[in-house]
């Protein structure tokens, strides 16, 4: 089979890494892909959001198959373009990957559907979003309606730090993103993100994870797009992912179809424990990222297949998916100053060293100078992940490696599988 796939992340280094494996795999091809992929791939210098550019290549290729890795370029209508000619494609088309890009569509399609979340408005003008703070308790959740690259979210306990979050966001801090605001009541509970794999009509769950959104240490500082995660996650306890595929997934996949928007590649639903039960947080149109990672390393078998039935929406013939007992985390390094100014450009040693059959490097944000130099290039930049028999034996095992990698220009949280460690 001749694949590519889309994207340049850490996410896009995990799933090029499993796809590689696979011994269907004749060609894969990766635009535009980063440093880490160059030894699993060829690399192809298009963006992700450019729909045209990559179908062409789809054609010139002769691709078997598109795997879509980031958001962006659903929301370009990547996934409709393939279909108009004839390609099988990992991913939603634009109407489905609302369930992402709009936040506005999401919270009324679970509302007409009666999927389980926090309850919410939705405003357009300043005046009303102030106003109707008053009908919210604190914490106040306010979420910008587009993509935000996972930082157009904030909780604020200050009804005046609420209204300043709304005028930043009214304001145009991100853009036409931030054309609209949803506010919600605020859910307690544990977050978790779980996962699954969707042929159009079928859903098949593909496991969980949980990450961490704070950029510092004790969940403190800005949200991010995530700083580590891990998996499994004991937050998903047999009886919650039950109560979860019965009430969110398998309705959300169904209601879907029923309103013309059938979704062809996988479901991420952003979920809280609550007392009452799994809510949604949000849905997300792609793997998360740096949960997409942890599943990649635990997932046992060839996953082409399984990209494959969903994309030909045939996805009960394909095996289920197995994944192995271990647990694997991942750590994220950034770049000093993310997320809101992160430093590009400082030299990184020793990443691509070998760590030991327990250690995957996933590159993030980098890019190789002219003199063959690693270097970051982004805001989260390596994702440092490690497998063990438990949370605390992969945790010592991510955290070793990372004290190995030489950059003084990044950081990252030291606690990160806090919760699952304090579970025992």
């Amino acid at each position: 089979m001749n694949i590519l796939l889309v994207g340049s992340g850490g996410r896009e280094h995990a799933l090029a890494w499993k796809i590689a494996q696979s011994p269907l795999v004749k060609r894969l091809v990766i635009a535009p892909g980063n440093p880490g992929m160059e030894k699993l791939g060829e690399l192809i210098a298009l963006k992700a959001t450019d729909a045209e550019g990559l179908t062409a290549l789809a054609r010139e290729i002769k691709a078997d198959l598109v795997v879509v890795g980031p958001e962006s370029a659903l929301e370009q209508g990547l996934a409709d373009r393939l279909a108009a000619a004839g390609i099988p494609c990992f991913g939603p088309t634009r109407k489905a990957a609302q369930l992402e890009t709009s936040k506005a569509f999401s919270k009324a399609f679970m509302e007409r559907h009666e999927i389980p979340t926090a309850g919410y408005g939705v405003y357009e003008r300043l005046h009303e979003a102030r106003e109707a703070l008053a009908v919210f308790r604190p914490p106040y959740v306010i979420k910008a309606d587009g993509l935000a690259a996972g930082k157009g979210v904030a909780i604020s306990t200050d009804k005046r730090d609420a209204e300043s979050e709304i005028e930043r966001m009214l304001g145009g801090r991100f853009g036409a993103a931030g054309a609209r605001v949803v506010i919600e009541e605020f859910m307690s509970g544990e977050e978790g993100s779980l996962f699954a794999l969707c042929d159009g009509q079928r859903a098949v769950l593909l496991g969980g994870a949980q990450d961490h959104k704070r950029a510092f240490d004790g969940d403190m500082g800005p949200n991010t797009g995530g700083m580590g995660s891990y998996s499994p996650a004991p937050v998903f306890t047999p009886e919650l992912v039950e109560a979860a595929d019965r009430t969110i997934v398998q309705p959300t996949v169904a209601a879907m179809a029923a309103e013309g928007m059938p979704y062809r590649g996988v479901l991420y639903a952003g979920l809280m424990a609550t007392d009452a039960g799994p809510k949604v947080v949000e849905f997300n149109a792609r793997f998360g990222d740096p949960e997409c990672q942890v599943l990649m390393m635990r997932l046992e078998g060839d996953i082409v297949p399984l990209l494959l039935a969903c994309a030909r929406g045939d996805l009960g013939r394909a095996p289920a998916p197995a994944f192995s007992g271990d647990t694997v985390i991942c750590v994220v390094m950034a770049a000093k100053g993310y997320p809101d100014s992160p430093l590009e450009g400082s030299i990184i040693r020793g990443a691509e060293q070998d760590f030991g059959p327990h250690v995957q490097v996933f590159h993030a944000g980098t890019k190789r100078r002219d003199d063959g130099q690693l270097v970051a290039a982004g805001g989260r930049v390596l994702n440092v992940c490690a497998r063990g028999a438990d949370i605390a034996e992969a945790r010592e095992r991510a955290y070793a490696a990372v004290k190995k990698i030489d950059w003084p220009g990044g950081f990252y949280r030291t606690d990160i599988g806090w919760r699952a460690l304090e579970r025992g």
